[in-house]
């Protein structure tokens, strides 16, 4: 919005070209999602906690201190999130930008999605709620739509191609198996963060740093000269992705001022699934799928451990970890929470350095 009206004028004021740019931008984006945070907060949270009787309810086969600690505590905080995030990036970004609305679309999609999931289970009092099966349907039928736009508005050889970090001139062309690779990057992007959210601020701020993360190779990979230098593909369009991933780092932060130990909310479902599609769907735009699985290394490993866990009680009996997620199983060997939580934070930087690193090592 203030790229059209004030972008626009900087011929006649070149002061107000400074809305050009994407960097100041993104910077704007960012303040303007926590100052929202930090003013809608506490209402919201006020209003949340009125409508909740119980608070979240807490699973009884997960750690026991939780239903001491954390009964009470409402959910559904990531509507705070979406809250500061939305306008936020309608205020900043190119709305002419197609990257821009496909992405804010599947994040507000997967936060419906979510929000439907914790409603059902405040309003029941159960930690159960949307049926596992009819939640993926409707993630996958969100992620196939996002797919289907993003082949649309990407250029050739790239539409259905897939980049492989470290080699500069490696396309693997996927053609129409594109689609489902997409979705299901996507969608479990989205699950690995809704399986980390566990403990307090143990998932935002690795969305956090992952957006960061995120937020600058899109701002490379869209930029035809830093793409030359890097030997990257150049996806024009999704500089602009920028915008979004500093809304996110900004509206995480506002949840985190209210999200940390002892936190007064939770994000929910309507949060971790969104945020995680939100990512899922910048790593497919800006054509680094498998850089995702790098830098959001601590959702694979969450993601990764309930799958282990899973198979194995189911084909031998016998569990692999104490309990999982794998947050749970540090838990159970005794780690206090702010132990488990910061040392997460430490895995999340040195991987989403690790992640960055593939742009130069090629």
């Amino acid at each position: 919005m203030l790229y059209d009206l004030l972008g626009g004028m900087g011929v006649e004021y070149p002061a107000l070209n400074v809305f050009r740019y994407i960097t100041f931008r993104t910077g704007g984006a960012t303040l303007t999602a926590l100052l929202i945070s930090f003013m809608f907060g506490p209402r919201i949270i006020a209003m949340l906690k009125s409508r909740q009787r119980r608070g979240q309810p807490i699973r009884e086969d997960g750690p026991q201190t939780h239903i001491v600690q954390k009964q009470g505590t409402p959910t559904m905080g990531g509507f705070l999130i979406l809250v500061g995030l939305v306008p936020a990036v309608l205020l900043w970004a190119d709305l002419s930008n197609k990257y821009v609305w496909i992405v804010l679309l599947v994040t507000l999609g997967f936060g419906a999605v979510g929000f439907a999931d914790d409603y059902l289970k405040v309003s029941k009092i159960s930690p159960k709620g949307v049926p596992g099966r009819v939640k993926l349907f409707f993630e996958f039928v969100i992620a196939i739509a996002a797919m289907w736009a993003l082949v649309l508005v990407a250029n050739e050889p790239l539409q259905t191609a897939l980049t492989v970090p470290f080699f500069k001139g490696v396309l693997l062309q996927l053609g129409g198996f594109f689609f489902l690779f997409g979705a299901l990057v996507i969608v479990g992007s989205s699950n690995a963060v809704n399986l980390t959210d566990g403990l307090d601020g143990l998932a935002i701020v690795p969305v956090m740093i992952a957006a960061a993360a995120f937020g600058l190779i899109v701002y490379l990979v869209g930029n035809a000269v830093f793409a030359d230098y890097l030997q990257v593909h150049f996806v024009p369009g999704t500089g602009e992705l920028a915008i979004v991933c500093g809304a996110l780092i900004g509206a995480g932060l506002g949840f985190l001022w209210y999200n940390a130990p002892p936190a007064m909310v939770f994000m929910g479902d309507t949060g971790s699934l969104a945020l995680g599609a939100a990512l899922g769907t910048i790593a497919v735009a800006a054509k680094h799928e498998l850089v995702l699985a790098i830098i959001g290394g601590l959702f694979v490993l969450e993601a990764v451990s309930v799958i282990v866990q899973v198979i194995s009680f189911k084909t031998t009996g016998k569990r692999v970890f104490r309990m999982a997620p794998l947050h749970h199983h540090f838990e159970q060997k005794g780690w206090a929470e702010p132990t488990i939580v910061v040392r997460f934070w430490i895995i999340s930087v040195v991987l989403a350095m690790a992640g960055l690193a593939t742009l130069k090592l090629r």
